[in-house]
């Protein structure tokens, strides 16, 4: 993934701050945008993993402040719901104007209602997902339950949220009377996909209940069970990400990979300062992802180096005997390959105690489904020594390495 910092304006000609995500050694086929929670910010970790898991998948993400909130220019006590309407617009002017008009647009809570609203006046937005959004913006008053009669006496009134204090104003819950989500669900006549968990106890599942009922199809409903409001777990935010990019790529135009490629490296890697051991990989024309154990230190969302290493070996060696034995007319029903890596003494070592004795080292065993007998399993033996990345490994190789700009 590659992260850029952007900053562009919004109606009122405050600056707002984005982060501007990138896939590995591609041009994005398309973009998306991600709008926060209420009082949330673009870079709430559940936000993070959802837009790698779109970036693994191809697509460029934005996601960004709202007015007064983060990085962003502006008081947010003078914000209300229809900014924040406005601020996405913004934002996809933006993405037009720089790059390519987004074709997605994803909203979290509040975020979802209002990325409704405004994939109904974007013209490019082709798709649109929520997740845990309430079936009305009224819904956030109930946040605010114990303020709404100071609000309604003095005009404002600053209210503790998650920890931090907001001022909240009365033009703000004015702003949110006026919102009809339903009818705007039901004239939206764009692909959705609906996200929530069963056990949200901060904007409850007969929220999305409501919006999949005023939607038209083609639309969706994905139950993200056990899930808090947050996602503070990752596993489930990771999930949601997949699920998201995987749904959207069938209502979306996809460009042939090929003609997207920056350059025509087999193998690229791109690791964030702030993303730990979590690397996101191109691998040929396939996306995935690297990581550690959590033993470690990481967070597992990936097999670590060794064991792509060690992945490349099985594989190799399972084509390698299927191979064989079609063009000896031996019919394997299934090969399995299980490999193991260490780093453990080498078998004719002489001095067993010292450090330079202890060689990395696969551990390979082969099952194999068929009907053999004892000489032809020996021979496939032999020729699982002879798979071209066992051959690699015990083979003199050579890394060659330089800056590229």
């Amino acid at each position: 993934m590659h992260l850029q910092k952007v900053n562009f304006k919004n109606k009122e000609g405050q600056s707002l701050a984005g982060r501007l995500e990138l896939p590995v050694n591609q041009h994005p086929h398309n973009f998306a945008i991600f709008a926060h929670c209420f009082t949330c910010n673009k870079n709430f970790t559940a936000i993070r993993n959802i837009g790698k898991a779109l970036t693994s998948n191809g697509f460029g993400v934005l996601r960004f402040d709202f007015t007064g909130l983060g990085e962003s220019e502006g008081d947010f006590g003078d914000t209300n719901f229809s900014g924040n309407v406005e601020d996405l617009i913004a934002a996809s002017d933006y993405l037009k104007d720089n790059y390519s008009a987004p074709s997605l647009l994803i909203g979290h809570s509040l975020g979802g209602a209002a990325v409704i609203y405004a994939a109904a006046k974007v013209n490019s937005v082709k798709a649109v997902a929520t997740i845990g959004a309430p079936s009305n913006p009224k819904h956030v008053q109930h946040l605010l339950q114990s303020s709404l009669e100071e609000i309604a006496q003095n005009g404002m009134a600053i209210v503790n949220l998650s920890g931090r204090d907001f001022t909240i104003k009365k033009q703000f819950l004015d702003d949110l009377e006026n919102k009809t989500l339903s009818e705007t669900v039901k004239n939206l006549r764009k692909p959705i996909l609906i996200m929530h968990s069963p056990q949200d106890n901060t904007v409850g599942i007969k929220n999305a209940e409501e919006i999949y009922k005023a939607a038209h199809h083609p639309k969706s409903f994905i139950s993200l069970d056990g899930a808090d409001h947050l996602l503070m777990n990752k596993n489930d935010s990771v999930y949601a990400g997949g699920v998201i990019s995987g749904w959207a790529k069938r209502y979306l135009n996809i460009t042939d990979p090929e003609e997207l490629l920056k350059t025509k490296h087999q193998v690229v890697a791109s690791l964030d300062f702030d993303d730990g051991f979590t690397t996101e990989m191109k691998v040929g024309n396939h996306y995935m992802t690297a990581d550690e154990p959590t033993s470690f230190g990481g967070n597992d969302f990936g097999p670590s180096p060794y064991e792509l290493v060690s992945a490349g070996l099985s594989a190799c060696t399972a084509m390698t005997l299927q191979m064989y034995a079609k063009r000896k007319d031996w019919h394997i029903d299934n090969v399995e390959v299980h490999i193991s890596y260490s780093k453990t003494h080498a078998l004719d070592c002489e001095d067993c105690e010292s450090s330079n004795a202890i060689i990395d080292t696969f551990h390979r065993e082969i099952k194999i489904t068929g009907d053999f007998d004892d000489q032809q399993l020996e021979r496939l033996l032999q020729i699982a020594d002879k798979c071209p990345v066992h051959k690699t490994l015990h083979s003199e190789t050579q890394v060659i390495t330089k800056i590229i700009p």
